[in-house]
């Protein structure tokens, strides 16, 4: 799902099924996933039982063509987090994910929650910042 303030204009979402709702201050796109956001659901699923998981395809927020699926936000609550670091949460969600990282996937941003941490703070994905061009720009 990709949340984008009312009358923003939003990059080509070619290669994409979605529906438009707007809403008071959002126009809400639900945009279904390409085979690598398929992928990285499955893979997660299978390894870490998720209770929640949220996967933002940010790839359109940068300098790719058209359909790209190459930067991935990814927010995942699972009881495999529990008694683990951060960093250990998120060494468990890259080894999981560790051939899409080395065949394409080039940026992931992950938040790694336990049920608990979750039922205290649920929250939504931040929105990412724009894209600056890369290359030091």
């Amino acid at each position: 799902m990709l949340f984008v303030k009312k009358d923003e204009q939003v990059k080509s979402l070619n290669r994409w099924t979605w529906c438009k709702c707007t809403c008071l201050h959002l126009t809400i796109f639900f945009i279904s996933g390409g085979p690598v956001e398929l992928l990285i659901k499955n893979k997660l699923n299978e390894a870490l039982h998720p209770s929640h998981m949220e996967i933002v395809n940010e790839s359109f927020m940068h300098n790719v063509p058209p359909g790209s699926e190459t930067h991935f936000k990814i927010l995942v609550v699972s009881e495999a987090f529990d008694g683990l670091p951060l960093i250990k949460r998120h060494r468990l969600v890259n080894t999981t994910l560790d051939e899409e990282l080395k065949t394409g996937v080039h940026a992931l941003s992950i938040v790694a929650k336990t049920p608990a941490q979750w039922s205290e703070n649920p929250q939504q994905i931040e929105s990412s910042p724009a894209c600056r061009g890369g290359f030091g720009k």
